[in-house]
């Protein structure tokens, strides 16, 4: 048996003698011979990207994956169990829930990819006033940076909820504070480093101005490592837009999304579990699936250094 490929450019290499010009079949036939040798090799891997793949078209057309409207509600339907006719079974209004899983995976993963641009965002901008302010920007930044942590991101969100109001926006902007913590550290910590390599030290001594410097040797490499751990950090943040929402601050009903969606079927646990299984099985995949994914995107990012 042939080893495992040991990256995605050797994975689709075509076979010696064929030519891309000459015989285009043969070129797909080798791609997809060398994909399903890939999935072989990587099996949980590849569920993932079909995973995501998946996700994506709901999240960009939702119509290519389903044609039922998931706000069509009739109350002669309600609590129908799986079937061929609604695959997941039917809400207490006799909604299709797998309509409502697809239509609500836009809001889900929206909020989560949101919180998750705030929460790099916040950390890359104390990061680098931590790693370039000078000493008093660096304790202030740092103390900060310390009370963040010492509160638990969830008890946090709800603070700021509680102080703001709910709604989808300030649900973002809580789970975006809550959780920059870990970027503004390793942002600050890599622009300490970096400002002291001898390429900024080179810099310096060509004559470029000091935002020249920030821009172009310390930003682009202070912020490289917290741009890989957020590909990660997306899936943590839609796990944990879905607790809000499952609380009752996310979107309101009856918009589909997966928090409030698995909030109201716990209430019909006991004669629609479907209900419940549903978007626990959507976060919960979801979430696994963009671990996985990003670990291998960080994975291949640190080999290239």
């Amino acid at each position: 048996m042939s080893p495992p490929y040991s990256s995605t450019a050797e994975a689709i290499a075509l076979p010696s003698g064929h030519s891309a010009a000459a015989d285009p079949l043969a070129v797909w036939a080798a791609r997809a011979k060398a994909a399903l040798a890939w999935a072989r090799a990587r099996p949980g891997l590849a569920l993932a990207v079909f995973y995501l793949a998946v996700l994506a078209i709901a999240l960009v057309a939702p119509g290519l994956l389903t044609r039922v409207d998931p706000q069509d509600a009739d109350a002669a339907r309600a609590f129908l169990s799986p079937s061929a006719t609604h695959w997941l079974g039917t809400d207490e209004n006799g909604r299709d829930e797998l309509a409502r899983l697809i239509h609500g995976a836009g809001a889900s993963v929206g909020l989560g990819a949101a919180a998750m641009a705030i929460s790099l965002g916040l950390g890359i901008v104390f990061g680098l006033a931590g790693g370039l302010g000078g000493r008093l920007a660096d304790t202030v930044t740092m103390r900060l940076s310390d009370v963040l942590a010492a509160v638990p991101a969830v008890l946090f969100a709800l603070l700021v909820i509680t102080f703001w109001g709910d709604g989808p926006f300030n649900l973002i902007l809580a789970i975006g504070i809550a959780t920059m913590t870990r970027y503004a550290r390793l942002v600050r910590t890599q622009t300490l480093l970096v400002r002291k390599a001898p390429f900024v030290e080179a810099a310096i001594t060509l004559g470029l101005s000091r935002a020249a410097i920030i821009v172009r040797h310390i930003l682009a490499n202070a912020v490289r490592p917290a741009l890989l751990l957020a590909v990660i950090g997306v899936g943590d943040k839609i796990a944990f837009a879905a607790t809000l929402s499952f609380l009752g601050f996310g979107a309101p009903p009856p918009a589909p999304e997966w928090g409030g969606m698995l909030s109201i079927g716990r209430n019909y646990v006991s004669v629609a579990p479907w209900l419940v299984a549903g978007p626990a099985l959507a976060v919960t995949f979801t979430v696994l699936a963009v671990t996985a994914v990003g670990r291998e995107i960080i994975r291949r990012g640190e080999g290239r250094q």
